[in-house]
């Protein structure tokens, strides 16, 4: 079994997350009061639509992981709450900040130390639980805040400092968080598959053009049919919903999570592909990825269409109009073009019983008779399952003769998240 590694570079993009939550939280407040000092209702109640629902989302997330858990509290952050005060917390939409900072005091432990120890095995833990969390956050939050904000410059004309401030915000936090995520599933590589820091510049540049030909596309046709565009996504989303359901997927605890994590699928497959089956998912990639490149077509066909004949405030000559709805189109190709790029060169196919957490068997006999499991230091986070480890004290007094066995690892990982890398690698 790997052990897992928390890297410098772990800890800056962990100190980076936190900084662009702060920073797109106060975005946030400056761009509800300037939309509310413009009397621009409808956008505020879209905008706020969307923060009050991501919140919502990510919270429950937060609490149903808790709640599989036992409520354990890994850090010292967390210790200074009980059951109750947490489950408050989370009600209140603070619970998600109270990680956040857990992961901030585990990742500075676990930086300044310099041997694997408890507080760095924890760090992993929870910084995969929390690339999660974002990931979340930024396709229920950050990707249709910034169609709106696309959206509002469309229909204006012009550049508004704290719209196009909000636009940039969101797309950070969605680089952001994509890099994370995927660094998040390449901890789970044997160190002989690890690849260099350019496998993810790679994998967030593919995802990053694919989804900003996305977004872009539901900007352009936001901004002169907005009406529509709800209907779009519910569409859409009950169709991709159907696709996720009959995928059988499996890495909540309950019915109740499952499906949640199914609906949250759906919101996510509307801007971005995301592996939810271990196995060769080939034909459903194509199957997606030929879907939502006619789906922007249409969309930006529609575009063209109604600026040709019904532009909102402003006029575009029609040959650009054709050229912008063709570049789209094209950004999206070429995403298409770097992602085959990356499964050729940058992408390992891994039978889940080689990534790391899965501890080998150990046989009694190697020790010569009786062994026990051990009860594990508990630092909060569960062991993942098939991982074994032994004491001394359990071997029967007639062996103590023999040499000692090696001093076990105990080492944690996070059952979810390596449900993931078994999708995406396998």
């Amino acid at each position: 079994m790997g052990v897992f590694k928390y890297s410098p570079v772990d800890f800056l993009f962990t100190c980076l997350g936190l900084v662009f939550l702060l920073l797109d939280i106060g975005l946030d407040v400056w761009a509800v009061v300037s939309l509310y000092q413009e009397k621009a209702y409808v956008s505020l109640g879209i905008l706020l639509l969307f923060l009050v629902g991501s919140s919502v989302l990510v919270q429950a997330y937060s609490l149903l992981w808790y709640s599989y858990e036992d409520y354990r509290r890994q850090t010292s952050v967390e210790k200074w709450l009980s059951k109750g005060q947490l489950k408050l917390l989370h009600v209140l939409q603070l619970g998600i900040y109270f990680r956040h900072a857990g992961v901030v005091e585990m990742s500075v432990r676990s930086y300044f130390s310099r041997i694997p120890d408890p507080p760095r095995d924890v760090a992993v833990y929870l910084s995969h639980d929390l690339s999660m969390l974002r990931l979340i956050e930024t396709f229920s939050e950050s990707a249709p805040q910034l169609v709106l904000m696309l959206t509002i410059i469309l229909q204006q004309g012009h550049l508004d400092p704290v719209t196009v401030l909000k636009a940039i915000g969101s797309a950070s936090a969605i680089a952001c968080s994509v890099t994370m995520y995927h660094r998040s599933l390449r901890s789970f590589l044997p160190d002989k598959h690890v690849h260099s820091f350019i496998s993810s510049v790679v994998y967030s540049l593919w995802n990053l053009l694919l989804i900003m030909s996305r977004i872009t596309a539901l900007a352009l046709f936001a901004s002169v049919l907005p009406c529509f565009i709800f209907a779009h996504f519910f569409c859409s989303w009950l169709v991709l919903l159907i696709f996720v359901w009959r995928s059988e997927t499996d890495l909540m605890d309950g019915p109740a999570g499952e499906w949640l994590y199914r609906a949250t699928v759906g919101l996510i497959w509307y801007f971005d592909w995301f592996n939810v089956v271990e196995g060769k998912t080939r034909y459903r990639t194509l199957l997606y990825h030929g879907y939502i490149l006619v789906d922007i077509f249409l969309l930006c066909s529609l575009w063209c269409w109604k600026m040709s004949t019904e532009p909102p405030y402003f006029e575009i000559p029609f040959l650009y109009a054709i050229i912008i709805a063709v570049s789209v189109v094209a950004v999206y190709i070429f995403g298409l073009f770097s992602k085959i790029i990356y499964y050729k060169f940058y992408h390992p196919n891994l039978d889940k019983e080689e990534l790391k957490g899965d501890a080998p068997e150990m046989s009694p006999t190697a020790l010569g008779s009786k062994t026990l499991i051990e009860d594990v230091p508990d630092f909060g986070a569960s062991p993942c399952a098939g991982m074994t480890v032994l004491r001394a004290t359990d071997i029967s007094i007639e062996d103590r003769s023999l040499p000692g066995p090696p001093a076990p690892v105990a080492t944690y990982c996070n059952k979810r998240m390596r449900k993931l890398a078994e999708n995406f690698y396998s």
